[in-house]
Protein backbone atom coordinates (compact mmCIF):
# COMPACT_ATOMS: atom_id res chain seq x y z
CA UNK A 1 0.00 0.00 0.00
CA UNK A 2 3.18 2.67 0.84
CA UNK A 3 4.49 1.80 -2.55
CA UNK A 4 1.43 2.54 -4.23
CA UNK A 5 0.87 5.64 -2.66
CA UNK A 6 4.59 6.57 -3.56
CA UNK A 7 4.01 6.16 -7.06
CA UNK A 8 0.92 8.28 -6.69
CA UNK A 9 2.38 10.82 -5.18
CA UNK A 10 5.81 10.69 -7.42
CA UNK A 11 3.30 10.84 -10.49
CA UNK A 12 1.22 14.02 -9.08
CA UNK A 13 4.94 15.44 -8.61
CA UNK A 14 6.28 14.83 -11.66
CA UNK A 15 3.19 15.98 -13.58
CA UNK A 16 3.17 19.47 -11.19
CA UNK A 17 6.85 19.71 -12.41
CA UNK A 18 6.16 19.65 -16.00
CA UNK A 19 3.09 21.86 -15.56
CA UNK A 20 5.70 24.47 -13.84
CA UNK A 21 8.22 24.30 -16.71
CA UNK A 22 5.86 24.57 -19.54
CA UNK A 23 4.52 27.42 -17.62
CA UNK A 24 8.19 28.68 -17.52
CA UNK A 25 9.09 28.08 -20.78
CA UNK A 26 5.67 29.89 -22.02
CA UNK A 27 6.63 32.57 -19.71
CA UNK A 28 10.35 32.98 -21.19
CA UNK A 29 8.91 32.98 -24.77
CA UNK A 30 6.50 35.68 -23.88
CA UNK A 31 8.93 37.98 -22.51
CA UNK A 32 11.39 37.47 -25.50
CA UNK A 33 8.39 38.22 -27.95
CA UNK A 34 7.90 41.54 -26.25
CA UNK A 35 11.32 42.59 -26.65
CA UNK A 36 13.04 45.08 -29.21
CA UNK A 37 15.31 44.13 -31.52
CA UNK A 38 18.74 45.67 -31.14
CA UNK A 39 21.48 44.58 -33.01
CA UNK A 40 22.60 42.12 -35.48
CA UNK A 41 25.58 39.82 -34.55
CA UNK A 42 27.87 37.77 -37.40
CA UNK A 43 30.60 35.04 -36.43
CA UNK A 44 32.01 32.68 -38.69
CA UNK A 45 33.38 29.85 -37.56
CA UNK A 46 37.45 30.08 -38.37
CA UNK A 47 39.20 28.02 -40.66
CA UNK A 48 43.10 27.95 -41.04
CA UNK A 49 42.99 29.84 -44.81
CA UNK A 50 40.17 30.34 -45.40
CA UNK A 51 38.05 33.59 -45.71
CA UNK A 52 35.64 32.94 -48.26
CA UNK A 53 32.37 34.21 -45.88
CA UNK A 54 32.73 37.99 -44.68
CA UNK A 55 30.98 38.73 -41.52
CA UNK A 56 30.25 42.85 -42.71
CA UNK A 57 28.89 41.45 -46.34
CA UNK A 58 26.18 38.82 -44.23
CA UNK A 59 25.11 41.70 -42.03
CA UNK A 60 24.60 43.75 -45.12
CA UNK A 61 22.64 41.04 -46.87
CA UNK A 62 20.52 40.35 -43.88
CA UNK A 63 19.79 43.93 -42.95
CA UNK A 64 19.12 44.42 -46.99
CA UNK A 65 16.59 41.64 -47.28
CA UNK A 66 14.79 42.04 -43.56
CA UNK A 67 14.28 45.82 -43.28
CA UNK A 68 12.55 44.81 -39.65
CA UNK A 69 16.26 44.03 -38.41
CA UNK A 70 16.32 47.77 -37.07
CA UNK A 71 16.66 48.71 -33.33
CA UNK A 72 13.67 49.27 -31.66
CA UNK A 73 11.21 46.97 -33.36
CA UNK A 74 9.48 43.71 -32.02
CA UNK A 75 11.22 40.79 -31.61
CA UNK A 76 8.09 38.50 -32.56
CA UNK A 77 8.49 40.14 -36.02
CA UNK A 78 11.69 38.75 -36.74
CA UNK A 79 11.84 35.11 -38.40
CA UNK A 80 14.70 33.88 -37.34
CA UNK A 81 14.29 30.47 -39.54
CA UNK A 82 14.22 33.14 -42.88
CA UNK A 83 16.87 34.24 -41.72
CA UNK A 84 18.92 31.33 -40.89
CA UNK A 85 17.75 29.80 -44.37
CA UNK A 86 19.02 32.99 -45.94
CA UNK A 87 22.46 32.47 -44.69
CA UNK A 88 22.68 29.02 -45.88
CA UNK A 89 22.14 30.35 -49.61
CA UNK A 90 25.43 31.44 -49.60
CA UNK A 91 27.66 29.23 -51.73
CA UNK A 92 30.05 28.72 -48.88
CA UNK A 93 28.50 28.44 -45.57
CA UNK A 94 27.99 25.47 -44.64
CA UNK A 95 25.48 25.74 -42.22
CA UNK A 96 23.88 28.73 -39.56
CA UNK A 97 22.05 28.42 -36.29
CA UNK A 98 20.42 32.34 -35.98
CA UNK A 99 18.75 32.31 -32.51
CA UNK A 100 18.02 35.62 -30.27
CA UNK A 101 19.85 36.12 -26.75
CA UNK A 102 18.35 38.27 -23.54
CA UNK A 103 19.59 41.76 -24.66
CA UNK A 104 17.29 41.75 -27.82
CA UNK A 105 20.20 40.62 -30.39
CA UNK A 106 20.51 38.60 -33.19
CA UNK A 107 22.84 36.14 -33.19
CA UNK A 108 24.25 34.23 -36.58
CA UNK A 109 26.62 31.47 -36.30
CA UNK A 110 28.24 30.00 -39.06
CA UNK A 111 30.11 27.28 -40.03
CA UNK A 112 32.29 27.33 -43.81
CA UNK A 113 32.55 24.70 -46.59
CA UNK A 114 36.46 23.99 -46.54
CA UNK A 115 37.99 24.10 -50.13
CA UNK A 116 40.32 20.95 -50.90
CA UNK A 117 41.17 21.23 -54.52
CA UNK A 118 40.69 23.62 -57.17
CA UNK A 119 38.88 23.20 -61.03
CA UNK A 120 41.28 25.11 -63.60
CA UNK A 121 39.55 25.46 -66.81
CA UNK A 122 41.60 27.53 -69.34
CA UNK A 123 39.43 30.52 -70.49
CA UNK A 124 36.69 29.94 -68.22
CA UNK A 125 35.36 29.78 -64.98
CA UNK A 126 36.90 28.08 -62.11
CA UNK A 127 35.62 26.31 -58.99
CA UNK A 128 36.59 24.43 -55.91
CA UNK A 129 35.40 20.92 -54.43
CA UNK A 130 34.96 21.25 -50.74
CA UNK A 131 36.22 18.90 -48.43
CA UNK A 132 32.52 17.04 -48.07
CA UNK A 133 32.76 16.31 -52.09
CA UNK A 134 30.57 19.79 -52.81
CA UNK A 135 31.17 22.11 -56.22
CA UNK A 136 31.64 25.80 -54.64
CA UNK A 137 32.14 28.78 -57.00
CA UNK A 138 35.40 30.36 -56.63
CA UNK A 139 35.36 34.17 -55.11
CA UNK A 140 36.16 37.50 -56.52
CA UNK A 141 37.53 38.12 -53.03
CA UNK A 142 40.19 35.84 -51.90
CA UNK A 143 41.56 32.77 -53.39
CA UNK A 144 43.38 30.14 -50.97
CA UNK A 145 45.77 27.67 -52.20
CA UNK A 146 44.96 24.12 -52.91
CA UNK A 147 45.38 21.27 -54.83
CA UNK A 148 44.69 21.77 -58.82
CA UNK A 149 42.90 19.89 -61.47
CA UNK A 150 42.71 20.47 -64.53
CA UNK A 151 41.50 17.93 -67.95
CA UNK A 152 38.36 16.58 -69.26
CA UNK A 153 36.95 14.96 -66.70
CA UNK A 154 37.87 18.16 -64.22
CA UNK A 155 35.72 20.18 -66.59
CA UNK A 156 32.88 17.91 -65.99
CA UNK A 157 32.61 17.89 -62.27
CA UNK A 158 31.95 21.81 -62.36
CA UNK A 159 28.49 20.76 -63.78
CA UNK A 160 27.80 18.24 -60.53
CA UNK A 161 26.64 19.39 -57.00
CA UNK A 162 28.33 16.81 -55.14
CA UNK A 163 30.98 14.03 -55.71
CA UNK A 164 30.80 12.11 -53.00
CA UNK A 165 29.12 9.09 -54.51
CA UNK A 166 30.01 8.75 -57.83
CA UNK A 167 33.84 9.77 -57.63
CA UNK A 168 34.72 8.64 -54.02
CA UNK A 169 38.09 7.44 -55.14
CA UNK A 170 39.09 10.77 -56.57
CA UNK A 171 38.18 12.30 -53.08
CA UNK A 172 39.90 9.61 -51.25
CA UNK A 173 42.78 10.92 -53.21
CA UNK A 174 42.61 13.97 -52.62
CA UNK A 175 42.33 13.76 -48.91
CA UNK A 176 44.88 11.40 -49.07
CA UNK A 177 47.55 14.16 -50.45
CA UNK A 178 46.17 17.15 -47.96
CA UNK A 179 46.21 15.45 -45.34
CA UNK A 180 50.02 14.42 -46.09
CA UNK A 181 52.51 17.10 -45.20
CA UNK A 182 54.66 15.90 -47.54
CA UNK A 183 52.76 15.41 -50.37
CA UNK A 184 50.80 17.90 -50.33
CA UNK A 185 53.39 20.51 -50.50
CA UNK A 186 54.74 18.22 -53.08
CA UNK A 187 52.06 17.63 -55.25
CA UNK A 188 51.07 20.74 -56.84
CA UNK A 189 47.68 19.37 -59.45
CA UNK A 190 46.62 16.36 -61.06
CA UNK A 191 45.10 15.94 -64.16
CA UNK A 192 42.23 14.16 -65.10
CA UNK A 193 41.77 12.65 -68.67
CA UNK A 194 37.76 11.23 -70.10
CA UNK A 195 38.18 7.50 -68.29
CA UNK A 196 39.39 8.74 -64.84
CA UNK A 197 42.54 8.47 -64.88
CA UNK A 198 44.98 10.97 -63.32
CA UNK A 199 48.74 12.01 -63.62
CA UNK A 200 50.79 14.02 -61.21
CA UNK A 201 52.20 17.14 -61.58
CA UNK A 202 54.95 17.90 -59.08
CA UNK A 203 56.07 21.12 -57.22
CA UNK A 204 59.93 19.77 -57.40
CA UNK A 205 60.79 17.32 -60.59
CA UNK A 206 59.74 17.56 -64.15
CA UNK A 207 58.60 13.74 -63.84
CA UNK A 208 54.99 13.35 -64.92
CA UNK A 209 53.70 10.82 -62.45
CA UNK A 210 50.97 8.60 -64.59
CA UNK A 211 49.02 7.38 -61.39
CA UNK A 212 46.45 5.52 -63.27
CA UNK A 213 42.88 5.40 -61.57
CA UNK A 214 42.43 6.89 -57.88
CA UNK A 215 42.61 3.37 -56.51
CA UNK A 216 45.08 1.27 -54.22
CA UNK A 217 46.68 4.49 -52.58
CA UNK A 218 48.74 3.12 -50.32
CA UNK A 219 50.43 1.28 -52.60
CA UNK A 220 50.98 3.32 -55.61
CA UNK A 221 52.55 6.00 -52.95
CA UNK A 222 54.77 3.67 -51.70
CA UNK A 223 56.00 2.80 -54.90
CA UNK A 224 56.58 6.86 -55.82
CA UNK A 225 58.10 7.02 -52.36
CA UNK A 226 60.55 4.26 -53.45
CA UNK A 227 61.17 6.14 -56.48
CA UNK A 228 62.16 9.20 -54.61
CA UNK A 229 64.47 7.39 -52.09
CA UNK A 230 66.19 5.04 -54.60
CA UNK A 231 65.93 5.58 -58.08
CA UNK A 232 66.08 9.53 -58.08
CA UNK A 233 69.39 9.98 -55.87
CA UNK A 234 71.33 7.39 -58.66
CA UNK A 235 70.17 8.76 -61.59
CA UNK A 236 69.45 12.58 -61.00
CA UNK A 237 66.17 14.84 -60.82
CA UNK A 238 65.99 15.42 -64.06
CA UNK A 239 66.80 11.70 -65.69
CA UNK A 240 63.40 10.78 -66.35
CA UNK A 241 59.99 13.20 -67.97
CA UNK A 242 57.61 10.30 -67.01
CA UNK A 243 57.06 7.62 -64.17
CA UNK A 244 54.34 4.95 -64.38
CA UNK A 245 53.36 3.41 -61.00
CA UNK A 246 49.69 2.61 -62.48
CA UNK A 247 50.61 -1.46 -62.91
CA UNK A 248 50.89 -4.13 -59.94
CA UNK A 249 54.71 -4.36 -58.49
CA UNK A 250 56.26 -2.09 -61.30
CA UNK A 251 57.57 1.22 -61.72
CA UNK A 252 58.37 2.50 -65.20
CA UNK A 253 60.67 5.41 -65.24
CA UNK A 254 61.21 7.06 -69.05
Amino acid sequence: MATRRWRIKRSVLLGFVAVVMAALIAFVEKKGNEKQYQHLEVYVQGISDVYFVDEAEIVQILENEFPLLKAGNSLAEVSLGKIEAKVETHPFVKNAEVFRDLKGNVIVKINQHRPVARITRPMASHGYISSEGIILPTSSKYTTRVLTLEGPLAEQLLAMEDLSDEYGDLMALIHFIEKDKFWSAQISGLALDRQGEVKIFQQVGKQVIEFGKPVELEEKFKKISLFYKKILPTKGWNSYERVNVKYKDQIICE
